[in-house]
């Protein structure tokens, strides 16, 4: 889980163990999906701008998950 802080709280990215967890490569993701490897790798390490929901929505879709298993936002 990558942890970014930002003014009032912080942001979870788990995507990386969620692949990890379910031995799956980015590579793999990438294909499956059909999302560029980028984006994905963004979402791994948290060093995006904005999150596209459609990305979460497919990636929710692929791994029978919540929007918080890949993403979570947590106040202070």
């Amino acid at each position: 889980m990558v942890k970014v802080k930002i003014e009032n709280g912080h942001y979870n990215f788990k995507l990386d163990d969620i692949l990890k967890k379910k031995k799956i490569s980015i590579n793999q993701l990438m294909r499956d999906t059909n999302t560029d490897f980028k984006v994905l790798k963004r979402l791994m390490t948290g060093e995006l701008v904005r999150i596209d929901i459609f990305v979460i929505a497919r990636l929710c879709n692929y791994f029978n998950c919540e929007i918080t298993d890949i993403v979570e936002y947590v106040s202070k």
